[in-house]
Order: C-alpha cells, then structure tokens, then sequence
C-alpha cells in the first residue's frame, strides 16, 4: 500500500484530495492539525478531540524533551499512550522554538546550545537527537531539525539557515532510516503497519531562488513527505503566498505537501488551491483564548460590547458543544467574568470549525465545486467580519 494516494483532483485549480496512511491510522487530506505542543491541545482533552473526529494533532520535540522528559514518555508507552489519544500524532522538531530564543543559544554545525525557558538549565539539541527524541515519543510523522531565520532578513542570513537545515536534514533522515531497537523508537516497522515518516522542512525566507535549491536539494534525498517552512513570520500575506506557489514548482507529486504555521479560514481555501495537503497553526485555540471566534458569519469578538444583550448562538451553523447549548451573551458575560470555562468553549468552537471547514474543502475538490465553494465562503466570512468589527 502507498503511504499517500491522491483521490481527487480540482480540474481548475491545484486542489487535491487524499488518504495519508500512519501507524495510528489513516489521514484524509486536505487536513489541519491542531496544535498540542505540551501534549495538549491548550484547555482541551483527548476525548474532545475524538468528538471531532480528528485524525492528526501535533506535539513539540522542545517542550515535550525539556517538561516532563522524554524518559517519562517512553515509561509511559509513548505520547499516544500518554496522552491517551489513539490518531496519528505529527511532532515539530524543536528548531522554530530553540531558534526563537535568540538571546539563549548558540548555533554551530554539531547543532544548538540552548538554555531552557523554564529553568535556565543548558542543553544541546543536534539533528540526530532531534529525530531519536521524536522516535521515543512514538510519533507517527516527525520532522527533520532545521534552522528557522528570522523575518526580516538579509539573503545571505537566508542562505545560511538553508544550508545547514539541507545539511541536518541529511542526518535526521541517517538515524530516522536506521535500524531502531525498541517498537516505540523504530523508524520503519512492519508490526506497527505502517512506517513512521520523516518530512524534509525547505526554507528560504523569502527568496525565490533560494526556495528553489532548498526544495530541490531535499527533493533530492527523497524523503516520504515535505514542509514548507520559514513562512508566516511577519512578512506581507502577498510574500507569504507567493512563496507557497513557487516552492510547489518542484515538490513531487505524489508526496504530502505541509505548510507549517498556517491557519486562517481564508489562508486554509488559498493554499489548498495551491496544492497543500496538510496545515498546523496555534489560531484556533490561541484566539479563542482572547475571546475571538471563527464562525460562518465571519470572526467575532466575544468580548465586545453588542454581545452582551446577544441571545442568539454564537455560530447558528455550528453543532459544537458552544454553539448548540449556549448563547453569545453567556460566552460574553464569561469572559468579562474571567470564567476559566470561556477559554474552553471558545477554543472547542474554533478547533471545531476548521475541521468541518477543511471537510467541506474536501467534499468541494470531490464534488468538483472548488472554486464556487471558495468564493461564497470568503464572500460571506470576509463580509461579516468587516460587519461585525471582528476583524
């Protein structure tokens, strides 16, 4: 069996629908993850996850190696069995987060010298343990280290962080195909089903021509899926997209394709048009923290004055557990209350209408509706929010 089969085709656009096959079960793409860096998707539990039918949430390498540890996961069984989350789980290197911490590491070819943002403690990350970490944790796609540089920056700062994630790359994937000695830690197993799979991360900046090598060298070593990485760091949403089509130019076909970071309902329709088949951002959940939800008329801010009166579900459309039980004005007076269960509903909402938004993308490729679908979801979504002042 394939790793990854293309079911559907856009005939306008480069929009395509497929099956991703894990060892925790298969993954139908178009998909956005959402993100649970500490083992948790940030005041939701497993079980709610589960109600929404999710098939892939991501965990963080940094986090999850500095607190609880990894050799209290690997007690434990691994993340699944930790967490108690029976889907696939995809895991971040670690790069973007220790990069971020300009002021505390140090960057050689060996890898990065990083103090812990929890305790100052001095650790060191290379390629290598990058990639052994994420076997420990189980994950079903884990992804190669690579250096994320900074927006804005010059191109030669560009063409350095792209020559050293080409050259860590080449490391992750000696020790991802290497023979692994325990079933939580092997890269390729036959009993488990399916292998773990190793994505290459392109960077870049925003060069074209460095896009281009960085893919194609990866390209090169063949890895089972790609990133697009080192993008939504600040630079014009034009830039950001302009980036995407030109580093699908030399993307295989007939492999995943990742865009990392991204998440905004209009964002989700633009690059699917373009060829992405699977999508991570923090928004839903981070947003719905500060009182904005997603919904099918638009962004809304909850704590805004107008709902207080407002007894009409937040989302008339959505049969979350927010939208079906409660009302604007009871989410509203949550918030303003300082109600810890705010952050709950808001986020559950938000997680909730990208998944049945990237359902709807995929019955749109599959019933040949694409572009038509698009556009009357932007022309609405984009309307109301301008409407309601929630943009």
């Amino acid at each position: 069996m394939k790793i990854f089969e293309i079911t559907h085709r856009c005939g306008e656009t480069k929009a395509r629908v497929g099956r991703l096959h894990t060892a925790h079960g298969v993954v139908d793409t178009p998909v956005f993850a959402p993100v649970g860096t500490q083992g948790a998707v940030k005041t939701l539990l497993s079980q709610d996850l589960e109600k929404l039918d999710i098939q892939l949430i991501l965990g963080n390498t940094y986090h999850l190696y500095l607190r609880p540890g990894v050799d209290v996961i690997e007690k434990a069984g691994g993340l699944h069995s930790f967490m108690s989350w029976k889907s696939a789980i995809l895991t971040d290197s670690g790069g973007y987060q220790v990069f971020s911490l300009e002021q505390l590491r140090r960057i050689s070819e060996e890898g990065v010298e990083f103090r812990s943002h929890i305790d100052g403690s001095l650790h060191f990350l290379s390629p290598e343990k990058a990639t052994e970490i994420q076997l420990s944790l189980g994950a079903d796609i884990l992804m190669c280290f690579d250096e994320c540089p900074p927006y804005p920056c010059t191109e030669d700062r560009a063409r350095q962080a792209m020559d050293i994630t080409t050259r860590w790359a080449k490391r992750c994937k000696d020790v991802w195909a290497s023979p692994q000695p325990s079933p939580i830690r092997r890269g390729r197993s036959e009993a488990e089903g399916e292998a773990k799979l190793l994505y290459g991360i392109t960077q870049g900046a925003i060069y074209p021509e460095l896009r281009r090598q960085s893919t194609e060298e990866l390209v090169e070593m063949d890895f089972p899926g790609y990133a697009i990485g080192g993008l939504s760091l600040g630079e014009p949403r034009t830039t950001t997209l302009e980036m995407i089509e030109r580093s699908m130019e030399w993307l295989p076909e007939n492999k995943p394709r990742y865009l990392m970071g991204v998440g905004t309902p209009e964002d989700l329709w633009e690059a699917v048009g373009m060829g992405i088949d699977q999508f991570d951002c923090v928004l839903p959940t981070r947003n719905g923290r500060n009182g904005q939800l997603f919904t099918s008329q638009g962004k809304l801010n909850m704590k805004n004055a107008p709902y207080r009166e407002d007894f009409s579900p937040p989302d008339p459309e959505c049969d979350c557990d927010l939208c079906v039980r409660y009302s604007r004005a009871y989410l509203h007076h949550l918030f303003r209350a300082g109600e810890l269960s705010a952050l709950r509903l808001a986020s559950l909402h938000n997680v909730a209408f990208l998944i049945k938004l990237m359902r709807k993308i995929r019955q749109s490729i599959i019933s040949g509706t694409f572009l038509k679908d698009k556009k009357a979801f932007l022309d609405s979504y984009q309307m109301e929010s301008v409407a309601s002042g929630g943009g």
